[in-house]
């Protein structure tokens, strides 16, 4: 006899409920503490820097960062030309491109980035225009070595320019022209450096500077004290302007070197030394006053700072020391200051 068997009950299905978690809303709303409105209006004025409640007017913050992206206009005049790169164009680089294209070395090892290096070079700019960016850099280059202030730079560069577009020097080496342009903007700047200290700066030789300086001299109408921009006198490389230098690298007092001009301004009005170069007649001079005041230096010492041998220095001292009635003031001896007594007699020959 067959029984029917039910079949079996399947199993109740439970519907697992997983706990609800909870986190911190990390919203950070900023509210005025002044108007305490639900729905704030902040405003972000970068241009101030504030945080500033639109309703109120209350300042929230200060010193704010702008995170916009930064447009800026380079144009001459007013106008939309917003530009993200680049600064502000050089005066002296008028007519050529100042944006630079660098081609990456990366091309998976093709040998494309060295073709596409050169192609760029050469349309990029012509072969004038980087002649004179190598100028304008070796001239940024040197007057840095020689701590010199920016405005003499820019006129060594006006001044390499203008002979570059006459073409006033060719020919020439491009040292020896940076070299005239540098010699020429110091004195123009009142900052005037000998031409041994140009030529041991440059590695130029002094013949060769000396041909550039007096085709530039001619050429920019550079008449013994006369700049290259005005027909109005301008102090050229005088003894007494390679004072400041000379007395500041030895050490000397301030009233050794007012003293020392005086001495020089009187030797030339008395015809004393004429002929003699000024570095010469600085050195001499400043061996003299030291000698005068007190303040005793050696001859290898002023030799060393002024570039000229201990011979020339002591030839100008004689020169000095036979007139030295004429060149020390009574008023020095009044008050204590100078005593010819302290001169030494030089009878080397």
């Amino acid at each position: 006899m067959a029984y029917n068997q039910p079949f079996p009950l399947a199993a109740p299905q439970t519907k697992v409920v997983q706990p609800q978690s909870f986190a911190p809303d990390l919203a950070v709303r900023l509210i005025c503490p002044e108007c305490r409105d639900p729905n704030p209006n902040i405003v972000e004025e970068f241009g101030s820097g504030d945080l500033v409640c639109g309703n109120c007017g209350l300042v929230l913050g200060d010193r704010i960062v702008d995170t916009r992206s930064e447009w800026r206009t380079f144009a001459n005049d007013e106008g939309d030309d917003p530009s993200r790169v680049g600064a502000a164009s050089d005066p002296l680089m008028e007519g050529m491109e100042q944006l630079d294209t660098v081609i990456s070395f990366r091309d998976g090892g093709t040998g494309m980035s060295r073709e596409l290096q050169r192609a760029a070079s050469r349309s990029q700019n012509s072969r004038a225009e980087r002649n004179l960016l190598t100028a304008f850099r070796d001239i940024s280059s040197w007057c840095d070595q020689f701590s010199l202030p920016k405005t003499i730079s820019d006129i060594a560069k006006q001044l390499y320019k203008r002979s570059d577009e006459e073409k006033l020097l060719r020919g020439k080496p491009l040292d020896a022209v940076i070299a005239a342009c540098i010699f020429i903007a110091c004195r123009q700047a009142h900052v005037p450096r000998t031409f041994r200290e140009i030529c041991n700066l440059t590695h130029v030789s002094k013949k060769v500077l000396g041909q550039c300086y007096k085709a530039l001299e001619q050429a920019f109408n550079l008449t013994p004290g006369a700049s290259a921009h005005s027909s109005a006198p301008s102090p050229s490389t005088g003894p007494e302007n390679l004072l400041v230098r000379y007395c500041n690298h030895l050490d000397l007092p301030p009233n050794v070197q007012s003293i020392t001009s005086d001495i020089i301004i009187a030797a030339r009005k008395h015809g004393i030394a004429d002929g003699r170069s000024p570095v010469s007649i600085a050195g001499g001079a400043i061996y003299f006053t030291c000698h005068l005041l007190g303040k005793v230096k050696s001859l290898r010492d002023i030799s060393a700072v002024a570039g000229v041998s201990e011979g020339t220095i002591r030839l100008v001292y004689r020169l000095y020391y036979a007139e030295k009635e004429k060149l020390v003031k009574q008023e020095w001896i009044d008050e204590g200051k100078a005593k010819l007594e302290r001169l030494p007699y030089d009878s080397t020959k």
